[in-house]
């Protein structure tokens, strides 16, 4: 018998699925929510939101979509998904698109891609390295390079932690947002730390583990995510949650950070990356998140998630403050879904 908080959320996907067009953007926050719906499916034995991302792949197929950003990077994740599952030459097609991007992308620091890449964006805002991108690519990167017996894209996956924390992760253990390479520092300083961000480490260094083996980088990857999880656990709310600014409690309460770390904790844990001590609160966050799942108006919803969040070039800790809570955001579906079965897995 399962668990009813992880069947609370099966009924959330399952709900998000039949309310939401297949025709998504091509985009981060969707490519996360198809690869947490694939997985999900992959853990229950099922293929349920399978014709969902086929439609979703063909749509982008004959769209041709513009790979030029560590956004537009994410879709891999399913397109790739989808390509294993069918073997469809297009799937394969976009799948290479984004491979071709990591290979040959605008790299700023060492090899580190620009975070905006050649897109329209980029000519409004200084070169610079996000933490988003360790979910955004490296996750992809080190999960082809594995199934592939690709050494070369295993090797960019496993380097990007390292580098990524010598930019960004601050001496307390916790990390900035963003690090603009003309200047040479982490943006916006100042002990501003934002909630997801630091979630997308937690979650995203243990799949890369998982996918890079005995890499001579492992040893390291693991000391950080340690540094960075002491971290986050003196942060903790009082409910178990986590605060869209880490170290000011009284910002409002955000649930995508709090079920990415929720989830790369009982992963880290389950793995032997973290140790014990990360487990209950990992799951008293978790169920945290899953409370705020409410049924209203015939839809299920979760709620408390903060629109997307870029680091502002002017006022950027009122930025973090002043974006606005949400519900059902698609990469927030994606983060309570990883909990999910990061939950189920952990207690098998």
């Amino acid at each position: 018998m399962k668990d009813l908080y992880f069947e609370r959320v099966c009924e959330l996907a399952d709900y998000i699925v039949e309310s939401t067009d297949p025709k998504m953007k091509w985009m981060w926050g969707e490519a996360l929510l198809g690869y947490a719906l694939d997985e999900l499916d992959k853990f229950n034995n099922e293929n349920k939101y399978t014709e969902f991302l086929l439609k979703y792949c063909d749509y982008w197929g004959e769209k041709d979509p513009a790979v030029d950003q560590s956004d537009t990077l994410a879709p891999g994740l399913i397109t790739y998904a989808m390509q294993k599952r069918t073997g469809n030459t297009e799937y394969k097609r976009l799948t290479n698109k984004v491979l071709d991007y990591i290979q040959n992308g605008p790299r700023i620091v060492g090899d580190c891609l620009n975070h905006l890449g050649n897109s329209g964006k980029a000519k409004l805002y200084p070169q610079s390295v996000w933490v988003d991108s360790v979910m955004m690519f490296s996750v992809f990167t080190s999960l082809y390079g594995k199934e592939n017996n690709n050494q070369e894209l295993i090797d960019f996956a496993a380097r990007q932690p390292k580098q990524y924390a010598s930019m960004l992760q601050d001496n307390n253990g916790l990390w900035y947002h963003a690090y603009w390479s003309k200047k040479k520092k982490p943006y916006p300083g100042k002990g501003i730390y934002w909630g997801r961000g630091n979630g997308w480490v937690i979650a995203g260094f243990p799949m890369i583990l998982d996918n890079i083996g005995d890499h001579e980088e492992k040893e390291e990857i693991i000391k950080i995510l340690n540094e960075t999880s002491e971290a986050l656990l003196k942060c903790m709310r009082d409910d178990y949650t986590f605060s869209t600014l880490l170290t000011e409690p009284k910002t409002y309460r955000e649930l995508s950070a709090t079920a990415l770390i929720a989830a790369g904790w009982m992963h880290g844990v389950r793995m032997g990356y973290l140790p014990n001590k990360f487990l209950e609160p990992a799951k008293k966050a978790f169920i945290a998140c899953v409370e705020a799942i409410k049924n209203e108006n015939e839809g299920i919803y979760f709620n408390e998630i903060s629109g997307p969040t870029i680091p502002l070039q002017v006022f950027p800790k009122l930025g973090y403050k002043l974006v606005p809570l949400g519900k059902n955001w698609s990469y927030g579906v994606a983060a309570i879904i990883f909990a999910a079965i990061e939950y189920a897995k952990i207690n098998e």
